[in-house]
């Protein structure tokens, strides 16, 4: 199952599992990250654009809690989606995306 989790929710959805790496994936393109991001806060921030993910999915371990992130999160929902059908099990897809976070987090610029 992948879970629905808002920006103010994720720190709280991290710590379920506390043995579990705590992992943000955002799947955005380059340009997108240059435009607005995030600061890793108590998680790893991982970038891999959406396209590659097939391709550097060794980059990633099952042992990870794993939260996909995109600009407004059908990209996200469908990694997470991908990721679930390649054995990974603690997945959530960011709700609304950086849009949501950028609402949340004024430091994060809106595009």
């Amino acid at each position: 199952m992948i879970d629905q989790v808002r920006p103010a929710d994720l720190a709280a959805w991290f710590a379920q599992d506390a043995d579990a790496a705590p992992v943000l994936l955002d799947v955005r393109e380059p340009w997108e990250l240059q435009t607005a991001s995030v600061a890793p806060a108590g998680f790893t921030l991982v970038a891999i654009p959406m396209n590659e993910i097939p391709g550097r999915l060794a980059e990633l371990s099952e042992g990870q809690r794993i939260a996909c992130l995109c600009h407004h999160g059908a990209r996200s929902q469908r990694v997470a989606a991908f990721l679930n059908q390649n054995g990974f099990d603690q997945l959530a897809n960011v709700a609304g995306g950086i849009d949501a976070w950028s609402s949340h987090d004024p430091s994060v610029p809106r595009y």
